[in-house]
């Protein structure tokens, strides 16, 4: 949505900047993907419209939010996916969260696979881009925001355990920046999921590789040489590090999609849609005869 709420002059250059961002916005809309200001100014630099420096991105973010306000570039098309208001849900009536259950019922579809799949990922600025994949293969995700908490890989690990014990086996695919930390968030991942479990947790670190990095060339930053592997990380890797923000979102959807689909046994997978299927249809008809529902029951 366009709205104004200043007036605001803008220099020929930032008018040339809100112009590219709005092409660069047009284009993720229409595959129905919303940026965050990071994936955006990742754009930019890749196109070689900006180059990549710290003070750059604070411009941009200068120039985007003056554009908001002025009433130039859409409030839709930019997202902050870190802060967002939580409410509880409030309905009119009952025919109303009837029929809501009976849009948003579940099987649990995974029940009857052999894998137990599950996608981390250490940016929760990036969940927006990993929810339409997760959605459409009934696929758990969780942001790590980093290191992920002892709390957090306990409890995945009772739940690992209790899928085992059911005969599953579970998976977790990792995705992270490529620098001193990111790589080792995944084998960190790794080691304590295994220890709650109590076995061996197959961890896959999906995305950001050097073979990607090779592939798609995401602008790079200089490694962290703070960070306490950095060393071995510059041993191995040289001087420069990538953010999993730089990837296109399209390639991250496209890397989730060709990781899950082969472990969906689709004869399973058919007959819980089905079920499914029959428990809407189910709860459709009692909201739809909701007078006589409500009668039985008194």
């Amino acid at each position: 949505m366009i709205e104004q709420f200043i007036n605001k002059r803008f220099s020929p250059s930032s008018l040339t900047i809100i112009e590219q961002a709005n092409t660069i916005l047009r284009e993720y809309d229409q595959q129905g993907l919303v940026l965050t200001l990071r994936q955006l100014y990742y754009q930019f630099v890749s196109r070689g419209l900006m180059p990549n420096k710290q003070s750059e991105y604070k411009r941009l973010g200068t120039i985007i939010s003056d554009a908001r306000l002025a009433g130039m570039v859409d409030w839709d098309m930019v997202e902050d996916r870190a802060r967002h208001l939580r409410d509880v849900s409030k309905w009119d009536s009952p025919v109303e969260i009837i029929e809501a259950v009976a849009q948003q019922y579940r099987e649990d579809i995974w029940r009857n696979q052999r894998w137990r799949p599950e996608v981390w990922i250490e940016k929760d600025a990036l969940s927006g881009v990993i929810e339409r994949p997760c959605h459409d293969l009934r696929v758990p995700y969780f942001a790590c925001r980093g290191y992920s908490s002892q709390s957090a890989q306990y409890e995945a690990g009772q739940r690992f355990r209790r899928w085992r014990e059911a005969g599953q086996t579970p998976i977790v695919f990792h995705l992270g920046d490529h620098d001193p930390s990111g790589l080792d968030m995944t084998r960190d991942n790794g080691d304590r999921l295994t220890m709650f479990a109590r076995f061996d947790v197959r961890i896959e670190r999906l995305a950001l590789n050097m073979d990607q990095v090779e592939r798609y060339a995401p602008p790079p930053n200089p490694a962290k040489e703070a960070d306490s592997r950095a060393s071995d990380y510059i041993l191995r890797y040289g001087r420069k590090s990538w953010e999993l923000d730089a990837l296109e979102p399209t390639v991250i959807v496209q890397l989730i999609r060709d990781a899950i689909e082969p472990l969906i046994n689709r004869r399973k997978w058919n007959a819980a849609l089905k079920a499914e299927t029959d428990g809407r249809d189910g709860l459709k008809a009692v909201s739809d005869r909701w007078d006589d529902v409500r009668e039985f029951v008194r």
